[in-house]
């Protein structure tokens, strides 16, 4: 697929400086770049690699200062990063475009309809009372049980499993290997210490445009629901325990695992490996550093680290004062 610089300032809005003229088939790093190359520059201590590059055409953040020489096309915008995004999301689409049809073989229970500009893959299996939302591109290998609802324009990646009674938003993303709705993990010891299990029996909502990352898991409920809000995303081998809740557009990052009947707000970003303890709420607006344990509430907007997580700047003089300890 190729732009010219023209096309690609049109496009965005933004400011042009050089070589209108100058085509783009491929993305790289500043450093690393050739002709026929499209970067974008978002901060100025890589302004350095700029007047060397041999990329064709650098997105800008027009806050950046410049007065130098370069050979590059140089396209101003507000954001680069936000621009990077936007022309990447229509390559995505380019590389692969919406699907149709009903590939075979499949399992459909009688009684669903199928919407006709949507997308089910070959050996798909999907349960009684099923409704899905225009658009809805569900690959190959994907389970979806009874009673599932999956919203407009949702796209289910190869080996997804959605257990039954379960729902998925509109614009929803999962990719390869999320389950939906497995049991919570609920078992009580008897007189013997023997576990029994308890069932669970609620379910799991995932409401718009949450996407969910490769191999994570969200359980459902012991009774209710256990819910993921809007905007929200989910990377990769996230352990969401039954009757959680996550807020609006919160991020979760790769092996974050939150116990269950815990409540993280909205506009948190826990980091890599953040464990949260059963019945915990943690507010808005709350940032978590990497390999933090949350054992008690945070109520407080902040940034915290640590095990358990203290406010970090507290955690940092905490750290350094370790450190000196052991020196001798």
């Amino acid at each position: 697929m190729e732009f010219s610089a023209q096309q690609i300032a049109m496009l965005l809005g933004g400011k042009l400086t050089g070589d209108a003229n100058k085509k783009v088939r491929n993305v790289a790093g500043l450093e690393k770049a050739q002709e026929g190359d499209l970067c974008f520059l978002c901060d100025d201590k890589y302004l350095n690699f700029l007047p060397t590059t041999k990329a064709s055409v650098v997105l800008m953040t027009e806050s950046i200062p410049f007065t130098g020489e370069t050979n590059a096309t140089i396209i101003r915008v507000n954001n680069a990063r936000a621009s990077m995004a936007q022309l990447l999301q229509l390559v995505a689409k380019t590389m692969n475009p919406v699907r149709k049809g009903i590939e075979q073989p499949v399992y459909i229970s009688e009684g669903v309809d199928i919407p006709e500009d949507a997308y089910i893959g070959a050996f798909t299996y999907i349960g009684k009372n099923v409704k899905l939302g225009k658009g809805v591109q569900i690959y190959p290998q994907t389970y979806i049980g009874d009673n599932v609802i999956i919203g407009d324009n949702s796209i289910l990646y190869p080996g997804v499993k959605v257990y039954y009674n379960c729902k998925v938003g509109k614009e929803c993303i999962l990719h390869s290997g999320v389950v939906i709705g497995a049991d919570g993990f609920g078992f009580e010891p008897n007189e013997q210490g023997t576990y029994i299990k308890v069932p669970q029996i609620g379910n799991v909502v995932i409401e718009d445009d949450v996407e969910i990352g490769a191999n994570t898991t969200v359980d459902r409920a012991m009774m209710g629901e256990t819910r993921i809000r809007k905007n929200t995303k989910l990377d990769n081998l996230v352990q969401v325990a039954h009757n959680v809740e996550v807020g609006e557009s919160t991020v979760l990052c790769a092996q974050v695992g939150i116990a269950g009947s815990s409540k993280v707000g909205s506009h948190c970003m826990l980091t890599g490996q953040v464990g949260v303890a059963g019945h915990i709420e943690v507010t808005d607006g709350c940032i978590i550093g990497a390999q933090s344990g949350v054992s008690g509430n945070l109520r407080k907007p902040g940034t915290y680290m640590g095990s358990p997580a203290i406010d970090a700047n507290i955690w940092r003089r905490a750290a350094v004062k370790f450190k000196q300890s052991g020196q001798h």
